[in-house]
């Protein structure tokens, strides 16, 4: 549908200037939408036409720039043509434009609204790997975890929707010291029964208890160290009770990450790589980039003059690898095993540096594709809870959007009878939680406000589910009965 208007404003610029319209498409460009002030709808670079030889290179840009808005004249399409700072804009006729966005609805190409335009031609198509989400194993989903899931899943069905082939990989945190408490609390505050009834409670319960003793009492902790000890040496209890804590913690997230509409094609984790990473290690070493800090650790010298003031610590004075050494095991293997174009890794900001880090050291090994490696980075969510106090679960906020949006269903005037309001309550109330989400900037951090992500007006998930309802019984009203 842009493309339309952008050819059309091109033919009428080719006619012009006597040139191929073909010319004009990589300068004009569609601006910016704004709620409180209206704008054109494209715009010319004179810049742009300057630097192709279409125009002149040399006088004075803004006197070009009138003189050919003078010259363009005004039609059915383009109903309105300015002159700005090295610049023209057009605005299109509104009946049009709105003919335009409908006219595809109803047709085969419905489902692939706005997919088929020539803009997107040039874009690259390939194999993307996009990994988020991705919580620990016994501690709380917070909610950095949410927004991560949420962007993350948008990122992934935008990339699959433009042609991409989508790996969407969910990487646990389900190795490192908090199995070691977690194994040795469990002996002595687990219970096997309470784990079947509700296991992420119980082993979150579990895992703060055990902390707790572990501040105060040294056997605790030398017990921790102990079980963990036994986990690296592939000891068949250990392990067997590690695989049992990993099982049904997916299983749980599987059935709450479905009410979210999110799948995952692979639940990895930092355990799969544990050998690798010694791999990694050894493969440092052999290249020479493996250094020995004074207090005995193993560290990548990252500064540019390589004077060690500044480095990535990739190995423990006691030869135990740490998260960023099994992030390069985890890049490297996903590389030779998936043959990605691109990988995406969704998490929030404050891990900035720690990805630096990683695709600085991945191109250091001489692994050139670290270069479309790349991190989206999204500001903190503050303030999130229930009623019944902090969040924990991810379906403790999906539980109390629900019963939020009923309760606001039921005290509604306006609302209908239906034949399964929780249902419609959980999908609007899931639907406002995402839409607030992508309100703001995403590198802003952002308070939570249930109150306001669960208004009927303004820029809501509740709101937008009313327009689509509207829209569609205007587009279909064969599928409405009288009473609707």
């Amino acid at each position: 549908m842009a493309c339309f208007f952008r050819r059309k404003i091109a033919a009428k610029l080719g006619c012009t200037l006597q040139r191929s319209e073909d010319a004009f498409i990589p300068a004009l460009s569609a601006v910016p939408v704004f709620k409180k002030q209206q704008t054109a709808d494209f715009k010319l670079s004179i810049g742009t036409l300057r630097m192709s030889g279409i125009l002149p290179s040399s006088g004075d840009i803004q006197l070009q720039t009138e003189s050919l808005a003078s010259r363009l004249k005004r039609d059915s399409v383009v109903e309105d043509i300015s002159a700005g700072r090295g610049v023209i804009t057009f605005k299109v006729n509104r009946k049009l434009l709105v003919q335009k966005v409908l006219e595809s609805f109803g047709k085969e190409e419905e489902d692939t609204f706005g997919l088929n335009s020539e803009l997107l031609n040039t874009l690259k198509r390939g194999t993307t790997l996009v990994e988020y989400s991705s919580p620990n194993i016994a501690k709380k989903f917070h909610a950095g975890h949410l927004r991560s899931t949420i962007i993350g899943n948008f990122i992934a069905n935008l990339k699959q929707c433009l042609g991409n082939n989508v790996i969407r990989m969910n990487y646990l945190g389900d190795w490192g010291m908090q199995f070691g408490l977690l194994g040795a609390g469990f002996s002595k505050f687990g219970c096997q029964e309470k784990l079947k009834q509700n296991p992420l409670q119980h082993l979150f319960e579990v895992y703060v208890q055990v902390n707790k003793d572990a501040e105060q009492n040294e056997e605790m902790m030398q017990a921790a160290r102990d079980f963990f000890r036994q986990l690296e040496q592939h000891d068949s209890e250990a392990v067997s009770l590690w695989q049992q804590f990993r099982e049904i913690t997916v299983d749980e997230y599987q059935h709450v990450y479905k009410r979210l509409g999110v799948h995952f094609d692979i639940y990895s984790g930092e355990s799969f790589h544990q050998h690798q990473a010694q791999e990694v290690v050894q493969r440092l070493q052999s290249q020479g980039l493996l250094k020995t800090s004074e207090k005995g650790t193993g560290v990548v010298d990252l500064s540019t003059t390589k004077d060690m003031s500044s480095v990535s610590t990739v190995l423990r004075s006691d030869g135990t690898t740490l998260y960023i050494t099994r992030d390069l095991a985890a890049a490297i293997e996903r590389k030779e095993k998936y043959h990605f174009d691109e990988m995406i890794y969704v998490t929030d900001k404050s891990q900035a540096n720690h990805f630096h880090q990683l695709f600085h050291i991945l191109l250091a090994m001489g692994h050139s594709w670290a270069d479309r490696c790349e991190h989206v980075p999204f500001g903190l969510l503050r303030g999130m809870k229930t009623r019944r106090g902090e969040v924990v679960f991810l379906e403790d906020v999906l539980d109390e959007a629900r019963a939020r949006m009923l309760h606001n269903m039921n005290q509604s005037k306006t609302t209908k009878e239906m034949d399964n309001p929780e249902d419609t309550a959980e999908k609007v109330g899931i639907s406002a939680l995402i839409v607030q989400d992508f309100r703001g900037p995403r590198e802003s951090d952002y308070a939570f406000d249930w109150d306001r992500m669960l208004q009927a007006q303004g820029d809501t998930g509740v709101f937008l589910q009313y327009t689509h309802a509207r829209l569609h019984s205007s587009l279909f009203p064969s599928q409405f009965n009288a009473e609707e």
